[in-house]
């Protein structure tokens, strides 16, 4: 069973609404725990407000910020220099509005021609270069593996992996079970070949869309519901079962969840955490 406490709302399932509303949404859902974007068309990662003005809103809400979601294609070698920049800028944010961590995503890109050897290198390389930023500012870096077929970085396991061989210990993966069901683990992994101290958050998504497999896109995500596809439950509950204590962050691209009227959206939110609890 996931305790209530440890849920949280990602901006991507309401990107319409405002700062200020989205907070009001987690609170009026007994949540507590957010988390921002920088990928939102037309708004900033905080929209207008001053990050005094975030902490103030924070503070009324009884809301923390848990990440902001993310640097893109992190372990690609000539977007380094641009990635640490990007990582420079968010974590002053981070550090001025209390947010305690910070995604990085893996390039996901069909041209991407490097080999494994090169691919593991960069992504080392990177978490290296970017370690003694995280580390001196007491803020964890997420790594997110990307099951798509196409991602440079597809594995959990294989991101802890290279999380060790970077000799930081600011870090950790972020298990996203769509990704997961996507990617190369399996559910018995989740507790052994990655294990739960090991990872920072998690995020839930279902799928029921009858397609095949390799052709589900973030706009097939919806809410975790009796039909999900992914088992998205029975991850979460695995990993629950092997200790992890950490939060369980509600991340729905599709549409249809963004388009809903804000009431059924609410529901919908309610009727997931109540099918999860059970």
């Amino acid at each position: 069973m996931i305790p209530t406490q440890r849920f949280a709302l990602n901006r991507i399932l309401a990107p319409r609404l405002g700062l200020q509303e989205f907070m009001d949404v987690a609170q009026d859902l007994g949540i507590s725990k957010i988390e921002l974007r920088n990928d939102l068309p037309g708004i900033g990662i905080i929209d207008s407000y001053t990050p005094k003005e975030v902490r103030t809103f924070c503070n009324e809400r009884g809301v923390s910020i848990i990440s902001i979601n993310a640097i893109q294609k992190f372990n690609l070698g000539p977007m380094r220099k641009t990635a640490l920049e990007e990582l420079k800028r968010l974590i002053d944010l981070a550090k001025e509005i209390d947010c305690s961590a910070l995604v990085l995503c893996p390039n996901n890109d069909p041209t991407d021609s490097r080999k494994p050897a090169q691919i593991r290198k960069e992504t080392i390389e990177a978490l290296h270069s970017m370690g003694p930023l995280f580390q001196s500012a007491n803020i964890i870096g997420l790594v997110e593996p990307l099951g798509f077929q196409i991602s440079s970085l597809s594995s959990a396991q294989e991101a802890l992996d290279m999380i060790r061989s970077s000799e930081f210990f600011c870090y950790r993966v972020l298990l996203d079970t769509f990704h997961h069901y996507l990617g190369p683990d399996t559910l018995e992994d989740l507790g052994t070949g990655i294990p739960p101290k090991e990872i920072g958050l998690v995020h839930i998504s279902g799928v029921e869309d009858p397609i095949l497999k390799e052709n589900l896109r973030d706009e097939h995500r919806v809410f975790p519901t009796p039909t999900d596809r992914l088992n998205s439950k029975a991850q979460v509950q695995r990993l629950v079962e092997k200790g992890y204590t950490g939060n369980v962050s509600f991340e729905p691209f599709s549409s249809r969840v963004q388009t809903l009227p804000l009431e059924t959206l609410k529901q919908k939110i309610r009727e997931s955490i109540q099918y999860l609890i059970r």
